[in-house]
């Protein structure tokens, strides 16, 4: 990895899913800009605050997909990254750094 660029897994698919009532949603259904959760697999040498093995908030929109080994990942600059969620954070915190 070269400069500020985080490769990311996103996880889940981009199936049907659902809602914290059980409501199925299927994946044709119309949503508003809605962002996602990924976990860093890989991170360049002046990213600051992201780790590998941390969950990290981005516009799936902003993104360059890439195939390593038959795998699909997503390539970010670290400043497309909306929020990371990281167990390293003080026990009262909230885990995630805005």
């Amino acid at each position: 990895m070269l400069h500020d660029r985080v490769l990311v897994r996103q996880d889940g698919g981009e199936g049907e899913r659902r809602s914290s009532a059980g409501i199925v949603i299927p994946a044709t259904a119309s949503v508003g800009r809605r962002l996602s959760w990924a976990t860093a697999v890989g991170v360049g040498p002046n990213v600051r605050s992201i780790v590998v093995g941390d969950r990290v908030l981005f516009d799936p929109d902003d993104r360059s997909e890439v195939e390593l080994h038959g795998r699909g990942y997503v390539l970010l600059r670290e400043r497309d990254v909306h929020a990371v969620a990281a167990s390293r954070v003080e026990p009262d915190g909230t885990g995630l750094y805005l």
